[in-house]
């Protein structure tokens, strides 16, 4: 008979088991998903003094200073290669050489012709000098025929002769002259063509000197002291030089000293001055900061996509020759600096109670460029403000759609990546985002959108604007009004305002102990405008 009794044990246990689990259910859903109403609990955070820096970020490419292409003026087939990738070269040393037997026969053959030239005028000076001495023998008759006729002309007068005999000396005499004048012209013939060989032997010197220098191009040097970078022949390879000059080599002067060449937006380069202080980063050497100063801006306008950009010059110093150029630099130009002012998190600015609107006079404070995570609120947030104001039509919203989803994941793509890669990169993102944004947009809602931009990275004027914070007190949280100044885009100065040092201020809100359990955070960081 025990097995009844055996059945009642079991069905007792599982009864026990049901009954332990409805429990713990219970609790559960009284823990997670009881009293709603519990107020949340608000983040606080203090007001400090400290230093405040702006600067402007943008990304570009490191060159070297001066960089200069070596190529070839003639045409032919390379014979020799002397130098390398990364080889260290001197003024006029041999680069590379150009099979020169073509053009040593032309040397040899404009030889040849400077050799006959000069026969020739030899030959011509000959004949001149013959007709000099023709002059000479014709002058001389025609003063023979000069003098006969004045002896006829005496002998006539005395009626010794008659006056036929007379007359044909004066024939003569004619005669004579006709002839030196005749020579004369003979002479100067002679002299021209004396004058055309002189100049046939100039260009056929300048022919031979031409081909000289064909064949020393033969020869390529290097016009700096430097180290090549680039090689772009091989032996046995045959250059053609005809309206571009073929490059060979490429050869930085002095790697020592390098420059960034960085693109910065047309709504950023009224801040920029020369001399400012500029760090870069770049990815060979994660974690390292490198310096620099801006040493040009240049005025010529760059237009991508409708994106208008600067190019500004950045001198920095290679001594241990770590860069190299063609690396990206992603760089902070230092506009402003303020040192021991009073500051909050624009957490703190951004922060509003529930019901509680902006001001329309508030300026946005930095960090809602993207400096950090953000949840999908704060998305939604972003895409419902630009399409107020800025106005977008059905394809530019689908099209913002599509640059936000295509942002998010390329964010994601960044989780796993440590500090020092992943700020660089992400910078990066938010300029892309920015071109990308600015390109879909027509001129009015471009320049609407540069403002918005500004505003929310804090690129507006120093002199600030309007804000308000709020500050935990036993009614409520209270406002305070504040002026605004610089902004670093994790924190902002405060310039006039009820506010004090250590003064807690209010930057968020989390649920308490007991509530309903909070989402998990978005791991994607906030999308930028």
């Amino acid at each position: 008979m025990p097995a009844p009794a055996t059945r009642r044990t079991a069905r007792l246990a599982t009864t026990l088991v049901i009954v332990a689990v409805l429990g713990a259910a219970a609790f559960a859903a009284w823990r997670y998903l009881g009293p709603a109403d519990k107020a949340p609990q608000l983040r606080l955070a203090k007001v400090e003094r400290g230093g405040i820096t702006s600067t402007v970020s943008a990304s570009g490419t490191l060159t070297a200073v001066t960089t200069v292409l070596v190529g070839s003026q003639i045409s032919g087939q390379v014979r020799e290669i002397l130098v390398d990738f990364n080889s260290p070269v001197k003024k006029g040393q041999l680069l590379a050489r150009i099979d020169p037997e073509t053009f040593e026969l032309k040397v040899k053959q404009a030889d040849a012709d400077l050799e006959a030239a000069r026969t020739s005028l030899l030959q011509r000076e000959s004949e001149a000098a013959s007709q000099r001495s023709q002059i000479v023998r014709a002058q001389i008759t025609h003063e023979d025929a000069k003098r006969d006729v004045e002896r006829k002309q005496s002998l006539l007068a005395k009626n010794f002769i008659s006056e036929a005999e007379r007359d044909k000396a004066v024939f003569v005499e004619r005669g004579a002259a006709e002839a030196v004048r005749t020579a004369q012209a003979q002479l100067r013939a002679a002299e021209a063509m004396v004058a055309n060989a002189h100049a046939v032997v100039k260009q056929r010197q300048a022919a031979l000197a031409s081909a000289r220098n064909d064949l020393s191009k033969t020869s390529i040097t290097a016009p700096v002291d430097g180290v090549v970078i680039s090689r772009q022949v091989e032996p046995g390879q045959t250059v053609a030089a005809s309206l571009n000059t073929p490059t060979l080599f490429t050869i930085a002067q002095d790697l020592r000293e390098m420059q960034v060449d960085v693109a910065i937006d047309e709504s950023d380069i009224g801040r920029i001055r020369a001399d400012q202080r500029v760090t870069f980063t770049v990815d060979a050497f994660p974690g390292r900061t490198f310096n620099g100063s801006v040493r040009q801006i240049r005025k010529a306008a760059q237009t991508v996509q409708n994106v208008v950009t600067y190019i500004v010059v950045v001198g920095t110093q290679n001594q241990a020759l770590q860069l190299v150029p063609g690396m990206t630099a992603n760089a902070r130009i230092v506009t402003d600096q303020r040192d021991a002012v009073l500051k909050v998190p624009n957490a703190a600015l951004r922060w509003r109670p529930a019901g509680v609107g902006a001001a329309k006079d508030e300026a946005a404070p930095a960090a809602a460029a993207g400096s950090g995570p953000g949840n999908a609120g704060d998305q939604q947030a972003r895409r419902k403000r630009l399409i107020d104001e800025l106005k977008l039509d059905a394809g530019q919203v689908a099209r913002l759609d599509e640059i936000f989803a295509e942002m998010r994941t390329r964010f994601m793509e960044l989780r796993e990546l440590p500090e020092a890669d992943r700020r660089p990169r992400m910078e990066r993102i938010r300029i892309d985002v920015r071109q990308r944004i600015s390109g879909m947009l027509n001129a009015e809602q471009q320049k609407r959108y540069a403002e918005i931009v500004a505003s929310e990275t804090g690129r507006g004027s120093a002199a600030g604007g309007a804000g308000r914070v709020f500050v935990p007190a036993a009614e409520g949280p209270k406002e305070v009004s504040v002026r605004t100044g610089l902004t670093d885009g994790n924190a902002t100065e405060i310039v006039a305002g009820d506010l004090a040092e250590g003064q807690d201020v209010i930057v968020g809100t989390q649920q308490p102990a007991g509530s309903a359990a909070p989402r998990p955070p978005s791991g994607a960081p906030r999308l930028p405008f």
